[in-house]
């Protein structure tokens, strides 16, 4: 009987699981963008998406982010739950909530998009949704990258 009940207090436990949304740190050996297959060699411009099975993409721009979000893979990786996003602090090191941060641009990012996260926002900078919607209209500095690479 004790069995028993051990058995579905553990089950109980564990089927009321919070997952964990907490920034992971970068593995600069192993951790890669899903999107573009470059390593992440930079935390300052990477960003990290959670969801709730705790899996993880990485990304080395927040441009690779927005293009990965168009793709088949994007919807089955989110699954209609939630997904945290988290993006390189560049002005104090760290991470920041990808929808609460702010974005700097005319920066050189790692694949040329041009943003960067900041924490507090002034009369230049974009929100998240700002961003993801220029990134799509094309208004980015990737063309130069790409012309020089």
């Amino acid at each position: 009987m004790l069995i028993t009940i051990m058995a579905i207090t553990t089950i109980m436990v564990s089927c009321n699981h919070e997952p964990d949304y907490s920034p992971r740190i970068i593995n600069y050996e192993r951790d890669i963008c899903a999107q573009c297959l470059m390593g992440i060699a930079d935390s300052l411009w990477a960003v990290q998406t959670i969801n709730t099975r705790e899996d993880v993409l990485w990304f080395d721009d927040i441009g690779c982010l927005v293009e990965y979000m168009k793709t088949p893979n994007w919807k089955k990786f989110v699954n209609n739950q939630k997904v945290q996003i988290w993006v390189g602090n560049t002005k104090e090191g760290g991470w920041i909530d990808a929808q609460k941060a702010y974005y700097n641009f005319g920066k050189h990012t790692p694949m040329g998009y041009g943003y960067s996260a900041v924490p507090e926002p002034d009369d230049t900078t974009f929100t998240f949704n700002q961003v993801v919607k220029r990134i799509k209209e094309g208004k980015t500095m990737r063309e130069e990258f790409l012309q020089k690479h």
